[in-house]
């Protein structure tokens, strides 16, 4: 399964879950967006173990997710989990995706056995490539295990981030990856978010307009499913309730997607986006930005969650999730991700 193929199903309502299996991290990368350690308390019990499994072991074939994305903290600290996990979403059709640091490739890109065992299980593998993380881990050794995995038929790709478009850094690396692999390793290049340890002197921003982020539930650390992947909503508690799917401990997979689908408050998120159903609700800009308004919606709902409650809401839905899928994952990376390098998740292709 190719980096592409994820991101162009991002837009559809359920069509993807993400589980972060734990906060914990060997690494400790100045912009870490979770701000993960190894101090962290939020690392699976064998309680949360159960809880996990027992979750995805409830996907049913014909309601599955399309895809699940692991990811952490660093999930391969839980290699045997993580296989579990894989094989239990694979037994009803889904793909499997698992993003890691690569701490374990610090000793010339060497893969422990357990760690190959279940990266050699994934349908995709894709690890971090930044200057923090190269500081931590060397860009050799991560070539070194980017050639392995491909040598044993895993698609893989790399997740970059830098300061922004300008960065010199971006530049090098992009075409040192280009270089080293040709086409075979696709990137999702980012910019740093003032999220996790990189919050210190940089402001949040949106994309504005309707929410592909509202379409794939995310299991937090701690168990709770929300509606997005935004860091802040992972982190803060208590979430918003429009926000607020489930818990894996109470909750099973088809109930979560059912909400997920039929929510009126996240339809209109995803047609309408936070900032106009801000403004048709009457409320005021909410200060922080884009997600900080979303995550302050009024709670009371208004004519338009009435009107997205219906069969009517349902289709404009689709039709929203159909038009952004229409124009491709280059698109959506211009707009979440850094805009002059979203070509690079279809290398080969025109800038």
């Amino acid at each position: 399964m190719e980096l592409s193929e994820i991101l162009g199903l991002r837009p559809e309502p359920a069509a993807g879950l993400l589980v972060a299996l734990t906060r914990r991290c060997p690494l400790s990368c100045a912009h870490c967006s979770t701000a993960s350690s190894m101090d962290s308390a939020e690392h699976p019990d064998g309680t949360r173990r159960v809880q996990l499994l027992r979750f995805v072991r409830s996907f049913m074939p014909e309601q599955r997710p399309e895809v699940v994305l692991l990811t952490g903290g660093e999930p391969l600290l839980l290699p045997g989990l993580a296989y579990e996990l894989t094989r239990a979403a694979q037994h009803t059709g889904a793909r499997v995706s698992l993003l890691s640091g690569l701490f374990f490739a610090r000793d010339g890109g060497r893969i422990p056995a357990p760690i190959l065992r279940t990266i050699t299980a994934l349908d995709h593998f894709s690890a971090s490539l930044d200057a923090p993380h190269e500081r931590e881990v060397s860009r050799a050794d991560v070539f070194r295990v980017l050639a392995r995995v491909l040598d044993a038929g895993v698609a893989v790709s790399l997740h970059l981030t830098g300061s922004g478009p300008d960065d010199p850094y971006l530049a090098e690396a992009t075409a040192a990856v280009v270089k080293e692999f040709g086409d075979r390793v696709p990137m999702l290049v980012n910019e740093v978010r003032a999220v996790g340890r990189a919050t210190s002197g940089r402001t949040v921003a949106g994309p504005g307009g309707p929410c592909a982020m509202a379409a794939w539930p995310t299991v937090a650390p701690d168990g709770t499913v929300l509606a997005c992947c935004n860091q802040r909503t992972v982190d803060l508690r208590p979430v918003p309730p429009h926000l607020r799917l489930g818990h894996i401990a109470e909750d099973d997979w088809p109930t979560v997607r059912r909400r997920t689908l039929d929510s009126p408050r996240l339809r209109l998120i995803r047609t309408l986006g936070p900032d106009q159903l801000r403004a048709r609700s009457g409320a005021d800009p909410a200060e922080g930005g884009y997600c900080a308004g979303c995550r302050a919606l009024p709670a009371a709902p208004g004519p338009d969650d009435a009107a997205a409650a219906g069969a009517a809401g349902r289709l404009l839905d689709q039709l929203s999730a159909a038009r952004l899928r229409a124009q491709g994952p280059v698109a959506l990376l211009r707009r979440y991700g850094c805009a002059p390098y979203a070509h690079l998740v279809r290398p080969g292709s025109p800038v």
